[in-house]
């Protein structure tokens, strides 16, 4: 999420890259075919990219939007760089993250072309099970670091604050889990919550409620009570936890199997949405929902498969 802008305008941006895709569609039908080891999961690589403008005076955010897939040989993996396509994440040696951005949008191509450069304040060096057979982890890599964006298509430059994590897994999410609501909240002393829930399939719901402070150290909350939040336009549930019930401030995102939200987290004691210290990150998925033979031939048009590597000319 962007500083306060002087022109009144809000940034944010979410960047995930996969190696072994869990949300393509060509992954899947791989692994049908093939079973979950005859899929190569370095077959199925993107960088997908989330770049959203809200104008002075707006209810509402633009979007720009790209996920391409790309095969193995479009990946160029090494100890500090990861190459996927002609995009790539380089760890330089002042410590930050620099990814450089080179995707086209779907299903309408326009060129999304510029430059992150993260800065990690604190690494929590600890990951955690999401399921009880510890097939799933997730890690807080740095959650209260600092970004500057610098796109050049379209034209956007500003600087913010920024979450850094990863999740890896030795077996497909929808073998293991049924659904899973996420959601990640900035306080205004630096520190990061980050509430974890987790369906897994045939077991007991499983959940992490988080405070990690801004030097990362990690501390276990008591798990708050549900609080309801609206279905989306695709009729999938979503909730969050607290004391109180959250407003709905954005849907960024709404799929017929995944959403993503801007949350005004009452629990802080703001009162309006202004404040972005106030606004948290809030994400839900169905994996019944990805695993339904029409979500995954819909999935195509906004994630198209291009394994040489070239864009649209």
């Amino acid at each position: 999420m962007s500083d306060p802008q002087p022109d009144g305008s809000v940034h944010a941006l979410t960047l995930i890259a996969f190696i072994g895709s869990v949300f393509s569609p060509y992954y899947a039908w791989a692994r049908r075919r093939h079973g979950d080891a005859g899929a190569a999961a370095d077959a199925h690589c993107a960088l997908n990219l989330s770049l959203y403008r809200r104008a002075p005076g707006a209810t509402g955010f633009s979007r720009h939007w790209a996920m391409t897939e790309r095969g193995a040989r479009d990946l160029h993996p090494t100890a500090s760089r990861l190459q996927i396509g002609p995009s790539q994440l380089n760890w330089r040696d002042d410590g930050a993250l620099q990814i450089d951005i080179d995707e086209w949008t779907a299903p309408w191509p326009r060129r999304l072309r510029g430059q992150v450069v993260l800065q990690p304040v604190a690494l929590p060096a600890q990951a955690f099970a999401l399921d009880a057979h510890d097939r799933h982890q997730w890690q807080p890599i740095s959650p209260g670091a600092r970004v500057t964006v610098d796109f050049e298509a379209p034209r956007r430059r500003w600087s913010g604050h920024a979450y850094l994590d990863a999740n890896h897994g030795s077996r497909p999410l929808s073998r293991d889990f049924q659904s899973w609501q996420w959601q990640r909240n900035r306080e205004p002393d630096g520190s990061t919550r980050v509430l974890y829930e987790v369906q897994t399939r045939g077991g007991a719901p499983q959940s992490l409620s988080l405070a990690i402070d801004a030097e990362g150290q990690i501390n276990v909350l008591p798990l708050k009570r549900p609080q309801p939040l609206p279905d989306t336009a695709w009729r999938l549930a979503r909730h969050s936890r607290g004391d109180q019930a959250p407003q709905l401030l954005a849907t960024l995102e709404s799929g017929p199997f995944y959403c993503r939200s801007l949350l005004l987290d009452r629990d802080s004691g703001a009162q309006t949405g202004t404040g972005l210290d106030a606004v948290a990150v809030h994400e839900s998925l169905s994996l019944d929902r990805f695993d339904q033979a029409w979500v995954q031939a819909l999935l195509p048009f906004r994630m198209p498969r291009r394994a040489t590597g070239r864009g649209p000319r």
